[in-house]
């Protein structure tokens, strides 16, 4: 899927060339760009060629959790989400919407794949393949998926794909910005590494100092602060006992922060940590968790870390930027760990 990363990459750095003029700096809010970039990534690689129709998609889901986050701010009084206010007129609107141009676009893929057209190399056609074959094998559609529930893992793309990687994109800019040194630092490996020459696999699985800062970032900043897991059966967890089906936060964040996991240094933006590798850095214990671990660990942490990789190597390639006096530092945790008010940076060509 590096294609689709690098087109999209691409298209945001062209944009930024167009637009900061030659030999002198100028203010840009990378955040709605990263926004919109990873949005484009996972539309190419969830749809393929109907990433036009994908992207109408993402951008109603975006809405809609808006509406949903901004709701679970609100004393919940029990019956509201029936009545006919605008609001809810719209979230079901919404939802309508989504499912029917998902279900278009699954229609005419599966027509497709029926006439022996294979499959397409995106989520989409992964997905529908192997449930093909899993009906198949089982000679029942008992066992396979739904078109709804297809649908749904359609819509879970999105918010696991496009939201969590723009954040830690928008985090990493900003603390390299806040440390002049590792920026130069990444910079030199990327040109050492790469040059100005189109990014690859291969040089991309070289960047060592990129992969730390990625690493570091991921650490102070985790995109998801907390997860919800529920225990199956009953079990014993340190000195507790737990019956079955206990509902267990974790936070991430205060595990990232612990001193007693990470050092005195917890607190601080330190990418040699990881230098050698994420075992020594977390000495054995499970204390970095960014996506997660264990069974239910996310399936998509590779791709995020390759389409992170791809885009700071790019836009170090061409650009050096820093904070512009605007910014202020403020986060939000609606569905990822946001900043509030973006993030403004003086960039320069290079």
């Amino acid at each position: 899927m590096l294609p689709a990363f690098y087109q999209s990459c691409s298209e945001m750095i062209s944009k930024w060339e167009e637009i900061i003029p030659n030999e002198t700096s100028f203010e840009l809010d990378v955040w709605p760009d990263f926004q919109l970039m990873t949005s484009e990534v996972i539309s190419r690689t969830a749809f393929g060629s109907s990433y036009e129709e994908g992207r109408i998609v993402f951008e109603l889901q975006r809405e809609q959790a808006e509406h949903v986050t901004d709701i679970s701010r609100t004393v919940y009084i029990p019956g509201t989400r029936f009545l006919p206010t605008k609001r809810n007129k719209r979230m079901l609107e919404i939802k309508k919407q989504v499912q029917t141009t998902i279900r278009r676009i699954i229609d005419k893929r599966l027509m497709a794949m029926e006439a022996g057209d294979p499959s397409k190399n995106d989520l989409l056609g992964i997905l529908l393949e192997s449930n093909m074959k899993e009906i198949e094998q089982h000679g029942s559609k008992d066992f396979g998926m739904t078109t709804i529930e297809v649908i749904e893992e359609c819509k879970l793309f999105y918010f696991a794909g496009q939201e969590t990687t723009s954040v830690l994109l928008v985090w990493t800019m900003i603390l390299l910005c806040l440390h002049p040194e590792w920026q130069a630092r990444a910079r030199e490996e990327v040109l050492q590494v790469i040059g100005n020459e189109k990014t690859n696999f291969e040089g991309l699985s070289r960047l060592k100092i990129v992969t730390m800062i990625l690493y570091e970032t991921l650490r102070l900043f985790p995109p998801v602060p907390t997860y919800r897991r529920r225990n199956k059966d009953e079990v014993k967890l340190g000195e507790l006992s737990l019956p079955a089906g206990v509902l267990l936060f974790i936070p991430t964040v205060l595990i990232h922060y612990d001193k007693e996991l990470w050092g005195e240094d917890a607190k601080e933006f330190k990418p040699e940590r990881f230098s050698e590798g994420l075992l020594k850095a977390t000495k054995g214990h499970l204390s970095f968790i960014p996506f997660s671990g264990g069974p239910r660990v996310c399936i998509g942490q590779n791709f995020a870390m390759m389409e992170a990789k791809m885009a700071i190597a790019m836009i170090l390639q061409k650009f050096s930027f820093e904070l512009s006096p605007s910014y202020t530092h403020a986060l939000v945790a609606s569905f990822a760990l946001r900043p509030q008010y973006g993030a403004p940076l003086v960039m320069r060509k290079l």
